[in-house]
């Protein structure tokens, strides 16, 4: 039995001073499950052509200022150089952000943006959208995939991770912090 506990022990102390596992793993599993959530989300706010890139779609105005673009009767000439700066940052956002996160550059940076991200996206959802009851859910009540406070709960969590512990060993964050260490 003390042998049992002994290794037991020894495999464990080797897990918990492997730093690097957690934050690459948080990274990873956000390539897997959300990048191509958020990219794909961002085309649809991409405009036509190559100008798209400056000029948002109605669907980012839908999206991103429902209540706002419905009062203005869908015609994007009714709002102000306000909405269409966030609109295009918001685009923008869905594009770079995750990018940031996947390459490890400037992770913890981009993590705490992406969080916002995920906030102002779920509280437009209720607000803007009308999202439902089952839509938002709630903790603690034995329904684990509600799409805001259950999901989104979990993705604000692994961006924290980023934050807390950084990108990892296999990023460009560490990379960069080797480059200017060498040079000092």
């Amino acid at each position: 039995m003390n042998a049992l506990i002994s290794l037991h022990n020894s495999v464990l102390s080797r897990l918990e001073r492997a730093d690097w596992i957690i934050p690459t793993l948080a990274r990873f599993l956000f390539a897997a499950v959300l990048l191509f959530y958020f990219w794909n989300s961002g085309l649809t706010k991409l405009g036509d052509g190559f100008l798209g890139l400056f000029q948002p779609s109605t669907g980012a105005y839908v999206q991103i200022f429902p209540r706002v673009f419905e009062a203005a009767g869908y015609d994007t000439s009714q709002l102000s150089l306000f909405h269409w700066a966030v609109a295009l940052g918001g685009t923008w956002a869905e594009f770079i952000l995750p990018l940031m996160i996947v390459l490890g550059l400037l992770s913890r940076l981009a993590a705490v943006g992406m969080i916002g991200f995920i906030v102002l996206q779920s509280l437009t959802d209720i607000v803007g959208h009308h999202a439902d009851a089952s839509t938002i859910g709630a903790w603690f009540d034995r329904i684990e995939n509600s799409a805001i406070m259950d999901q989104r709960a979990l993705w604000v969590f692994l961006m924290a991770v980023i934050v807390v512990k950084g990108a990892g060993p296999l990023s460009l964050d560490r990379l960069l912090s080797k480059r200017s260490a060498s040079k000092v």
